[in-house]
């Protein structure tokens, strides 16, 4: 008998610290004779640095420095480029602009001072002189002859030319019977989580050593890179993520300009310095995600299978390419989704443009390639007069055939297989939760009533898990608490429980007597962070392993002191036990104070003091969640407003470990969804200049704009890790978009609305539906 936790809905550790205002976040960290930063940023999207005066703002009193990039030596070049393509001309962004700026947003000067509010009317006393330069904003616009050249020594504005193919397409579309060419968008996003960005740094002049506390998902590159770009060792570089309110892949592009400025103004000014980023500088000067373009070409025969399809898509890098061709890539990858598809080709092209520079948001192009298969779906269904769900059984890939080679090259460079799944279980389930069978004779009592309603379907398959690697160190105390701690940050994934649960499985505990740290290089200083829904499946199996190690060895230490075989034990209930005759037992406390053995008592077989161990797992490759959302959409017809009725979730993410923090997880991911098809999108002018930098005029979806989430699962367990788990952190946000331009056009069916882009509001709906009354007769529109 053991002590089970894994799988059960285990209350969250995190909860009483967190919800009785306990936690500990960037902005609330005070130390002693603290100086605040400022930055000013470019107001132009394009343009060449004229001149620079700093010198009222140095004069002012309380101001302790002002620079510019000419004051950074060392660190006055580009920040590193953290993933490159052999296909890439990556440029990357300066932590002050040298000469040009290219976006709105972009740092020009550098003021510390002994308070922000002195430090902001220091930045109103640097005098710059610019010289506009035309801009590249519209994506198509860039890529054409006679554009505005963002850097005129590439000739054009492609960063890159790629392109994947799996079979011969253009011999496969000749010969399809059927033949359908469409084009679809998804539109920009920002990320606006509630904690924004901001970095603290303090420099110890006597021991060398610098502490960096960064709200960042990437605490230990952010080290490495910090030691390398200021010349420390890493061992006297400690970087602390510490509670951090929100990340959804913003916060791990490294490096941003502050993440290197704050740690080198603390270094030079020998005083600790804190920056906290406000709002609007939030909306120009974070990574964005989602602009693309897709032109699609999709061949299949007379019952629906797919025979061969083809995207040729546009990608928006923004001004510099930091972060690499991740998301065109992951957009190209997961756009094939649960389909068999024998000949498929993607070519993309990334563009820079003068706007904020795009990197992973929730999703992470996921929700492009999905959006485009999604009405692909649709419109071979429409075509051949068929049920959408039909056109996915004919096509979805069986059970029996995995692990499934899809035939190409993934985001971490190894080759897209999938490792199991039952997609046609996952739709049946999601079909029977929402009502399909009936859902005609519930929609014509809808219409009766003169409420448009419409039901959309949408399926996803999730790439999670990637490597490179993640480990764990677990310790039992003589007291019998377990510590464990490991590299990756958290964001709100309530890693505290789900690690806990982990590991007090493998070790007879409770989970509350685990204590879980993450994201302190002090604590733990190998790893790479958390993002790709990777979390649970690379750090979880490393807690595993490392759990595994400190159960064999509490085995072979209690066996000492029972005078027993090893085999002959367990552990359950904080003891360890001698099976069948549970009242010979050790507590486990006791068993870690044994193991650190006194003068004389050392045993021959011996591995070390302590109940203690760090284990490491590193995938393979990827693991591949899937998953099913189906919703009924209400219209209305006069103002265009849409509100959800009903969302249902099922969801195939391998073994569960925590059903209740994994609905959490989908109900956050399918608000973020919901505000991106209905709600956010940046707006920029033909200069590159945001529009909506507020909150008044970029809309967030509440509370009320949700609906209850029902949610089910489906568990095919991976073959790749002991576990069985595969990622889950994107699933809720990932097939949203479709799921939305499915349940509208099924809603305005009778005014013939198609939906190819997103997001749509209801400006946009209202207009389509005036146009539509307008064009066809009444007694048409009613049917």
């Amino acid at each position: 008998m053991t002590t089970r936790s894994f799988g059960l809905p285990v209350p969250r550790n995190e909860d009483p610290r967190l919800l009785t205002g306990r936690g500990l976040y960037v902005d609330d960290v005070h130390l002693p004779g603290m100086l605040h930063a400022a930055i000013l940023r470019s107001p132009h999207a394009h343009a060449r640095i004229l001149r620079i005066d700093t010198s009222r703002a140095r004069a002012l009193p309380g101001v302790h420095a002002v620079w510019t990039n000419q004051d950074l030596g060392p660190l006055a070049g580009p920040l590193p480029l953290l993933i490159p393509h052999p296909t890439l001309r990556a440029r990357t962004q300066y932590a002050l602009a040298p000469g040009v700026v290219r976006h709105v947003g972009e740092p020009v000067a550098l003021v510390v001072a002994e308070s922000r509010y002195i430090a902001e009317d220091a930045l109103d006393l640097i005098e710059v002189e610019y010289e506009p330069l035309p801009a590249a904003v519209d994506l198509e616009e860039a890529t054409r002859p006679g554009a505005p050249l963002i850097y005129p020594e590439l000739g054009d504005n492609i960063a890159a030319h790629y392109v994947q193919e799996r079979g011969d397409f253009a011999a496969a579309i000749r010969r399809a019977p059927h033949v359908i060419r469409a084009r679809f968008s998804l539109e920009r996003g920002a990320a606006s989580p509630l904690e924004t960005r901001g970095v603290v740094a303090h420099f110890d002049r006597q021991e060398g050593s610098l502490t960096v506390w960064d709200s960042t998902q990437a605490p230990i590159p952010i080290r490495n890179g910090l030691a390398e770009t200021l010349g420390l060792p890493q061992q006297r570089v400690r970087v602390v993520a510490p509670d951090v309110g929100g990340g959804f892949g913003c916060k791990v592009m490294m490096f941003y300009p502050e993440e290197v400025l704050i740690p080198w103004a603390a270094m030079r000014l020998g005083r600790p310095v804190k920056w906290i980023e406000d709002r609007r500088e939030h909306f120009v000067a974070t990574n964005h995600e989602r602009l693309q373009i897709h032109d699609v070409e999709v061949g299949f025969d007379d019952q629906g299978r797919i025979l061969a399809l083809q995207t040729v898509f546009l990608h928006d890098c923004g001004a510099y390419a930091a972060y690499g061709l991740i998301i065109p890539i992951v957009a190209e990858c997961t756009l094939p989704g649960p389909y068999k598809i024998p000949h498929y080709r993607a070519e993309f092209k990334a563009v820079y443009t003068n706007k904020t520079q795009t990197s992973p948001y929730r999703g992470a192009g996921r929700p492009h390639g999905v959006f485009v298969m999604e009405r692909v779906i649709k419109r071979i269904a429409e075509h051949l007069g068929l049920d959408p769900n039909e056109v996915r059984r004919r096509n979805f890939i069986q059970p029996h055939e995995f692990p499934y080679d899809v035939g190409l090259i993934y985001q971490d460079n190894a080759p897209l297989v999938y490792d199991s799944g039952n997609y046609p279980a996952v739709l049946e389930k999601c079909l029977e939760l929402i009502g399909y069978d009936r859902w005609p004779e519930v929609r014509e009592r809808y219409r009766a009533e003169g409420r448009y309603v419409g039901l959309g379907v949408a399926f996803y398959v999730e790439g999670t898990g990637i490597g490179p690697y993640e480990g764990a160190r677990v310790t039992v105390e003589p007291s019998g608490k377990v510590f464990v701690a490991t590299g990756v940050g958290t964001q709100g994934q309530s890693h505290a429980t789900t690690f806990a649960q982990i590991v007090a499985e493998q070790l007879g505990v409770d989970p509350s007597d685990v204590t879980v740290v993450t994201g302190d290089t002090a604590l733990f200083g190998w790893g790479t962070g958390t993002f790709a829904s990777r979390g649970a499946v690379v750090a979880g199996n490393a807690c595993y392993n490392a759990a595994v190690k400190v159960r064999e060895k509490a085995l072979q230490v209690a066996a000492g002191l029972l005078e027993c075989r090893p085999e002959d034990l367990e552990l359950a209930e904080g003891k360890v036990r001698v099976k069948g005759a549970p009242q010979r037992a050790v507590a486990l406390g006791d068993v870690a104070r044994s193991a650190n053995p006194l003068r004389g008592t050392i045993p021959e077989e011996w591995e070390g003091p302590g109940l203690e161990a760090a284990g490491y797992y590193a995938p393979p490759r990827g693991t591949f969640a899937a998953g099913c959302h189906a919703a009924l959409v209400e219209v209305d017809p006069e103002t265009g407003m849409a509100r959800f009725l009903r969302y249902v979730v099922v969801h195939d993410c391998g073994k569960v470990i925590n059903p209740l923090v994994l609905d959490g997880q989908i109900h956050g991911g399918v608000a973020q969804g919901i505000g991106g098809c209905f709600y956010e999108r940046l707006m920029y002018d033909e200069h590159g200049q945001l529009l909506n930098a507020s909150f008044m005029d970029y809309l967030l979806p509440t509370a009320a704009e949700i609906p209850p989430i029902e949610t089910a699962h489906v568990e095919t367990p991976s073959p790749l890790n002991p576990l069985g788990i595969k990622g889950a952190g994107e699933a809720g946000v990932i097939p949203v978009p479709a799921l939305f331009a499915d349940a509208i056009e099924d809603a305005l069916k009778p005014f013939g609305i198609r939906v190819d882009h997103m997001p749509i509001d209801p400006n946009w709906l209202a207009e389509r539906i005036r146009e539509a009354r307008a064009e066809r007769p009444p007694a048409e529109q009613a049917g």
